[in-house]
C-alpha cells in the first residue's frame, strides 16, 4: 500500500488536497471517495486513517478529500467540492488503477450526510457547479455508497440537539447551514420521501445502537424510505456501539465486524463490473 497526497481542486482561493490510499495487487481496484466527519465544520483528509488503511489493505483505492468549510464557506459549497472530487477521480481513474464504473463513495457522520446527498443528487446544479477541465462528459453518479453513522435528517438532528442541550452540535449546524429551510432542502430523508432523488445507488448504512449524536430512529427511517423507493439498502446495526465507534476503538469486535462488512459490500457491488474487464 502507498499513501500520497495530491491537489485536486483550486476554488475561491483555496487549494484542496486529497490523500490517496493506494492498494497493492491486481488492477483495476474498486474505489471510494471518502468524506470525513466533524460536524461539517472540522476535520480534514487525514481523518480515520486506520479505517482507510484497512480498506486499501483489502484491495480498495481510497481518495480522502478536503473540502470547503465554515466559517468562510457554508452549505452547499462542500457538496460542490465532493461532486467535483467524484468526477476528478473518474477522470484520473486509470492513473490510480481503477475505472469510472468502480467509483463509489463513503463518509462518516456529517461526511455520511454529504456522500449520501451527493449520491442522491449527482446532477443538482449547485452540486455540479464546478467545471472539470476536459471532463464535460463525466457525471458524479456513484456505483455504491457506504455511510457510517450518517446524519440523514439534518433538521431532525438539529432539533434533537437543541432539545437535549447539545450546544456543540447546535453551533455546528448554525455554522454550516444558513437556516432550517436549507437543512430540509439538503436532507436525504426528505429528498427520498419526496421521490426527488436523481440516482439511488446500492447503499450500506453502518450504525451503532448507542449513538447519542443522532435520533434513535434516523438510520431505520431512512432505510425504510430508501427501500420503499425501490432502491437497495443494507442497514447493519451494532448493539451498544456509540457514534464513531470504529474510530474510537478500532480493535473492538464491533469495529472489526463493521469493517469486514464494508469491505464485503464494496467488493460485492463492484464484482460484476470487474468481471467485465
Amino acid at each position: 500500500m502507498r499513501i500520497e497526497d495530491s491537489d485536486y481542486l483550486q476554488v475561491d482561493g483555496c487549494v484542496l488536497k486529497a490523500r490517496f490510499y493506494r492498494p497493492d495487487g491486481r488492477v483495476p481496484f474498486p474505489a471510494v471517495v471518502y468524506v470525513h466527519g466533524g460536524g461539517w465544520v472540522g476535520g480534514d483528509r487525514l481523518a480515520d486513517a486506520r479505517t482507510l488503511e484497512a480498506l486499501a489493505g483489502a484491495g480498495i483505492l481510497v481518495m480522502s478529500v478536503d473540502f470547503r468549510m465554515p466559517p468562510r464557506f457554508r452549505y452547499p459549497c462542500s457538496l460542490a467540492d465532493v461532486n467535483y472530487a467524484i468526477r476528478w477521480l473518474k477522470q484520473h481513474a486509470a492513473e490510480f488503477g481503477t475505472a469510472p464504473e468502480l467509483v463509489g463513495g463513503m463518509g462518516a457522520s456529517s461526511g455520511g450526510h454529504q456522500i449520501v446527498l451527493s449520491a442522491l443528487k449527482p446532477r443538482d446544479p449547485f452540486h455540479a457547479a464546478l467545471p472539470l477541465q476536459a471532463g464535460e462528459g463525466l457525471g458524479a453518479e456513484l456505483a455504491f455508497v457506504v455511510a457510517c453513522w450518517p446524519v440523514l435528517d439534518p433538521l431532525a438532528r438539529f432539533r434533537m440537539a437543541g432539545e437535549r442541550g447539545l450546544d456543540n452540535l447546535v453551533q455546528a449546524h448554525r455554522a454550516y447551514w444558513p437556516d432550517e429551510a436549507a437543512m430540509a432542502a439538503g436532507s436525504p430523508q426528505a429528498i427520498t420521501e419526496a421521490g426527488a432523488a436523481q440516482a439511488s445507488p446500492p447503499l450500506l448504512i453502518v450504525q451503532g445502537t448507542d449513538d447519542g449524536n443522532l435520533t434513535p430512529d434516523m438510520a431505520d427511517r431512512f432505510a425504510a424510505a430508501y427501500r420503499a423507493a425501490g432502491a437497495e439498502v443494507e442497514l447493519t446495526k451494532f448493539e451498544g456501539a456509540p457514534h464513531g465507534f470504529i474510530t474510537k476503538d478500532f480493535e473492538a469486535p464491533a469495529s472489526r465486524a463493521a469493517l469486514a462488512g464494508i469491505v464485503e459490500f464494496i467488493h460485492t457491488r463492484t464484482r460484476a463490473a470487474l468481471a467485465a474487464e
